[in-house]
């Protein structure tokens, strides 16, 4: 972590540079600029808070964005909020993680064998559905060093998420992240998964926008027959940026991994996507696909996709492939036979990707991020 400002103006608030975090395993061409991003962040003292850490045992999970992330966040959460899911059971109600502006949250969920869990991280500015702060209830469960106090949902400053999952034999979770942060936010997400024999996790992500997101997730396939099924849009306009960097190791014989990104990028919006699967060696069996489809919009787009297989074993099977493109003349033929011009054809596909982040939202938060990200484009649907 680079040196803080150690004599900020008055009243400011200190910084701190996170020089080249959200770091694939296996860097490129450093020309193309695509292995890493620098972000400047917040570093509020917390001298006299009384901080709660989760277990040691997420100690050892490795998060997508990195170690120096990982210990920003637990250096700025005013404390860590843990979740045990009880063996055999499968919990009803989603865990939600609110996330507001200013607001860094530190969260390790341990999801015992044979248990089922729905995990709900959701950041964004719900001032523009309600016209005010909007406050939601703590949720009351078996949850511990959690405070009683609601999150209020303001827009401007950095945010930020830490999220550890264990999953432990024959474990099911449902992962579901909501992020639709305003034009002067800036975001950070690290999520680090452990999976253990026959566990399964299933991943859906809705990147709807925001001045600079940057989201990691790192997942270890630690079992044999462990499975993780990724499934990420993403939506970015005007000069926003979005940096993804997501790994998943398989180290037990015959995992499965499938990861999948589509996305719509529009003006002068920058991404970079980096996805590594990881074959290491023992994986006997093992299986990683990944792939992504990105429609470009914009003539000033910037658009950087770095598929990476690493591979240390023979009797395993890996493929990755990007499609990167515009709306075919032919479509756009089909559609102005039908009454549209090239600007309402663009939108339908912007419109198709807010309605299905809608459609499998599962509760009232992430609802409240999708209509604040969409803005008119549901406005007949409200």
């Amino acid at each position: 972590m680079a040196d803080m400002d150690l004599a900020p103006e008055a009243g400011a608030v200190p910084e701190v540079t996170l020089e080249r975090v959200n770091v694939a395993p296996a860097q490129t061409w450093n020309r193309l600029r695509t292995n890493d991003i620098t972000l400047t962040v917040p570093a509020h003292s917390r001298k006299g808070d009384v901080y709660f850490s989760l277990p040691r045992l997420f100690e050892g999970v490795e998060c997508g964005m990195g170690r120096e992330v990982t210990d920003w966040a637990e250096s700025q959460a005013a404390g860590a909020r843990y979740v045990e899911v009880p063996r055999d059971e499968r919990r009803e109600e989603p865990i939600v993680v609110r996330v507001g502006a200013g607001d860094v949250a530190d969260t390790g969920v341990m999801v015992r064998a044979g248990a089922e869990a729905t995990i709900v991280v959701t950041t964004g500015d719900l001032t523009k559905v309600t016209g005010s702060s909007v406050r939601f209830p703590q949720d009351s469960s078996d949850e511990k060093n959690l405070t009683d106090d609601p999150v209020t949902f303001v827009r401007s400053g950095t945010s930020a998420s830490l999220m550890r999952i264990i999953a432990e034999a024959g474990a099911r979770v449902h992962l579901h992240e909501y992020v639709g942060v305003g034009a002067g936010q800036q975001h950070l997400e690290s999520v680090g998964i452990t999976c253990g024999r026959d566990a399964r996790v299933d991943v859906h992500q809705y990147l709807l926008g925001g001045g600079t997101v940057a989201l990691g997730l790192a997942c270890e396939l630690a079992g044999e027959r462990a499975r993780v099924d990724l499934g990420c849009r993403y939506h970015a306009g005007d000069t926003e940026v979005l940096d993804i960097n997501e790994i998943v190791r398989q180290r037990g014989r015959d995992t499965r991994s499938e990861l999948s990104y589509n996305g719509v990028l529009e003006d002068a919006a920058k991404k970079s996507l980096r996805t590594t699967i990881d074959l290491v060696h023992g994986a006997k069996g093992a299986q990683g696909n990944e792939a992504e489809t990105v429609l470009v919009l914009g003539d000033d787009v910037v658009n950087k996709t770095l598929p990476t297989i690493l591979c240390d074993e023979d009797d395993v099977a890996g493929n990755h492939g990007a499609t990167i493109g515009s709306v075919s003349p032919e479509q756009l033929a089909f559609l102005a036979s039908r009454g549209l011009s090239r600007e309402d054809a663009e939108q339908l596909f912007v419109q198709a990707l807010y309605e299905d982040a809608l459609m499998h939202a599962p509760c009232p938060e992430a609802r409240a991020v999708v209509e604040a990200g969409a803005g008119s484009l549901l406005d007949e649907e409200a």
